[in-house]
């Protein structure tokens, strides 16, 4: 059943991000809403469940977003496996302020790989002024919305699961 909810809500972040988002003066330099689904499998499912769908999201993105390709398939498998050793060191659980922390990291991590991918292809010196007001501006937001992002896909996949192990547990009962 995870692996329904994750298709979903990630089809649903990335058409979201690419059709609404730009278009909303407010939201337009809004971060990246992949990155606290990827911090949510990292912190919530195993290895062999949720890299899969970091490759397909990671996969999509190159191929809608007009950048190099491979450049979000790099940005969100390390910061998949950066989540997946930060909570091998520390006990993450429902502590919002370290989630926070991983979800704002994950924003700096990937505007880093995007700001050295544009470096190795061509330097601008207008971008640096740019991208400084940019990451602030999403390191903002992300302060902001993460831990409520994350707390929401929580409940939303602790209610789907619920739902359905009713569901098989009628299913199981002698009529």
């Amino acid at each position: 059943m995870s692996y329904f909810f994750n298709i979903s809500v990630g089809l649903f972040l990335m058409i979201l991000q690419t059709t609404v988002m730009p278009y909303l003066p407010l939201l337009d330099s809004f971060y990246d809403l992949l990155i606290p689904f990827i911090v949510f499998l990292g912190l919530s499912r195993p290895v062999r469940e949720s890299l899969p769908f970091v490759f397909f999201l990671g996969f999509i993105m190159d191929n809608l977003s007009g950048s190099p390709f491979g450049l979000y398939l790099t940005a969100y498998f390390w910061l998949f496996i950066g989540v997946k050793g930060i909570t091998k060191l520390l006990q993450v659980g429902n502590r919002l302020f370290i989630m926070t922390l991983i979800v704002a990291a994950g924003v700096l991590i990937e505007n880093l790989i995007f700001l050295g991918t544009l470096t190795i292809l061509g330097p601008d010196p207008q971008l640096a002024g740019n991208a400084a007001k940019i990451v602030t501006i999403q390191v903002l937001w992300v302060i902001w919305t993460g831990p409520i992002f994350l707390v929401v896909l929580r409940n939303l996949q602790d209610r789907l699961n619920t739902g359905f192990r009713a569901i098989y547990a009628r299913k199981g009962e002698p009529s």
